[in-house]
């Protein structure tokens, strides 16, 4: 028996649900226990504000520092604390409304990072894309088959991902946001998946 296999690659658009804030209280100080307290004023902040928009277990601490700081001349003038934190929220209009609160109530004490939106669900994108991979898999397969002077009978193997990397293509699953205003944008994400289809070839 004759086949052909063929990888097909599909992809749909969703709108992201959910941002995810990458930011920092950061203070300076003489000393580092000046700079440390002066940080954690602005930490607690941060968590109370945070506090307002989304869920506890949404506000996670990813880290604490303190270093010595030196001017452009290589001086040092002190010491700086940053606490680090990523935060969640579901809701996006609640997480534009937060940043803005962040900037009002922390001050120069805030340092954002990033900020990302999220898919967590897809709402039928993943079966969307799967599908436009099959089709595209179809459609590849019986082009070469024309051109072997044969056509497509049954299908023997079907394989999401690409065969030749053992696994399913990753889903891009995230969109920056856009600059507007203040506000966040959601704009859309795509997701993408593969399918390997083996077809028998028949005269």
């Amino acid at each position: 028996m004759h086949t052909v296999t063929v990888t097909g690659t599909g992809t749909s658009k969703v709108t992201p649900d959910t941002a995810v804030v990458r930011l920092a209280a950061v203070a300076r100080g003489a000393t580092v226990t000046e700079a440390y307290e002066a940080m954690s004023s602005s930490a607690a902040s941060v968590v109370e504000v945070a506090g307002r928009h989304t869920e506890e277990r949404r506000v996670a601490s990813t880290g604490i520092t303190v270093w010595p700081w030196h001017d452009h001349s290589g001086v040092r003038q002190g010491y700086e604390a940053r606490h680090t934190f990523v935060i969640g929220c579901a809701d996006l209009a609640e997480a534009g409304v937060m940043l803005g609160e962040l900037a009002r109530e922390v001050g120069d004490g805030l340092a954002i990072d990033g900020v990302a939106l999220e898919v967590t669900e897809d709402h039928g994108a993943g079966a969307k894309a799967r599908e436009a991979a099959f089709h595209d898999a179809r459609e590849r397969a019986a082009a070469l088959a024309r051109m072997a002077g044969a056509g497509l009978g049954a299908v023997q193997t079907v394989v999401e991902g690409d065969a030749g990397r053992g696994g399913p293509v990753p889903m891009p699953k995230t969109a920056m946001m856009r600059d507007s205003g203040g506000g966040l944008e959601p704009g859309e994400a795509s997701v993408t998946t593969s399918v390997t289809v083996v077809w028998e070839l028949v005269s």
